[in-house]
């Protein structure tokens, strides 16, 4: 009957071999772990730029991996601007090729510096990227409020009555003429003009909201002339408006 036991040299032999091929493994384990490529982040990978089977070397591009929900925004704003950006303001995002769609985001940093050619700062924003519909790369506009809130009366364009000495909307009201009889005409009524957008206007006082103003063919009016309403054909007072190509 054997008693299967082997010397103890043997036994130790044994060991150390185990040992050694044991730490065979690890580095081979090591070896392949240092090859295998890991994405840092989920996101879009693009289109490949090596070959199955290449030699790579240190520091090679692969494929490009991009971040799409959020997604940043970078976008300048003027200097004289710059003390009204703050990070956190929210601000919304849009893009001519996406009508109808707006995404809204959050600041996240301001450069250090302004731009010596621009005199613009570079601020960074996250915004949230609906469907992935935004791609890194594409143009977008960006609207960020810097100032406080404040009530206006929008008018298209075609409203105002530009004039050096200022500028003037015609409203309709209820007149009498010499003789006491009731006739509808207008009356031109000085504004004051702060901005616009679009087709409109934004008029910050002498006109309240719900008047009726003259919207088309003032330079024909005079104060106090009679008119007669007609609506049939309005002006465009559109804030985004698409103009056609000629």
């Amino acid at each position: 009957m054997k008693a299967g036991v082997i010397s103890r040299s043997d036994y130790d032999n044994a060991t150390a071999q185990q040992k050694a091929t044991e730490a065979q493994v690890g580095d081979i384990r090591a070896a392949i772990a240092r090859k295998t490529i890991h994405a840092p982040f989920s996101g879009l990978l693009g289109i490949r730029q090596v070959s199955l089977g290449q030699y790579l070397a240190a520091g090679q591009a692969i494929v490009s991996l991009q971040s799409l929900s959020p997604i940043y925004v970078n976008f300048g704003v003027p200097q004289q601007d710059t003390p009204k950006v703050i990070p956190g303001h929210v601000l919304r995002v849009t893009n001519s090729d996406l009508p109808g769609m707006a995404f809204t985001g959050r600041i996240t940093a301001l450069d250090s510096v302004i731009s010596e050619q621009t005199r613009n700062i570079q601020v960074q924003a996250i915004v949230t990227n609906k469907d992935n519909k935004l791609r890194p790369g594409m143009f977008v506009q960006v609207e960020l409020p810097v100032g406080a809130a404040r009530a206006v009366v929008p008018l298209p364009a075609s409203a105002i009555n530009y004039a050096p000495y200022g500028d003037s909307v015609f409203v309709v009201v209820d007149m009498k003429d010499a003789k006491g009889n009731p006739y509808r005409g207008v009356r031109q009524q000085v504004v004051k003009i702060e901005g616009s957008r679009g087709d409109q206007v934004a008029i910050t006082s002498g006109i309240n909201p719900g008047d009726e103003v003259v919207s088309s063919g003032v330079f024909r009016l005079r104060n106090g002339a009679p008119i007669q309403v007609n609506n049939s054909v309005k002006p465009g007072n559109n804030p985004s408006p698409k103009p056609e190509d000629s």
